[in-house]
């Protein structure tokens, strides 16, 4: 039992600090080119990295999630909207779901 309780501080405190470090320690504004890109970028790579793996796996087969991704990769570049890349990402599982099963 008293592992459990040491675990659950250990895992706190790395939370804590992760969070409050910066806070505390970075007291001016990041003028530094390169820091502030990579702090832009941040979000969207963790984001990416956390949907891409659900987004191939959520289909029956592997190809189907391939082609949606595709799509949705495509549309984007022409600028389709959200809504619109999320339809069509679905009806492209649809009809490869039927095609491949």
């Amino acid at each position: 039992m008293r592992s459990i309780w040491m675990q659950i501080f250990v895992m706190f405190a790395v939370t804590y600090l992760i969070r409050v470090l910066p806070l505390t320690l970075i007291r001016k504004p990041i003028t530094n080119v390169y820091i502030r890109s990579f702090l832009y970028y941040v979000p969207y790579a963790t984001l990416a990295v956390m949907t891409f793996p659900a987004m191939i796996r959520a289909t029956n087969s592997l190809y189907s999630g391939i082609l949606a991704f595709a799509a949705g990769v495509i549309l984007t570049w022409k600028k389709a909207g959200l809504f619109a890349t999320s339809v069509s990402c679905c009806i492209v599982v649809f009809i490869a779901e039927l095609i491949i099963l």
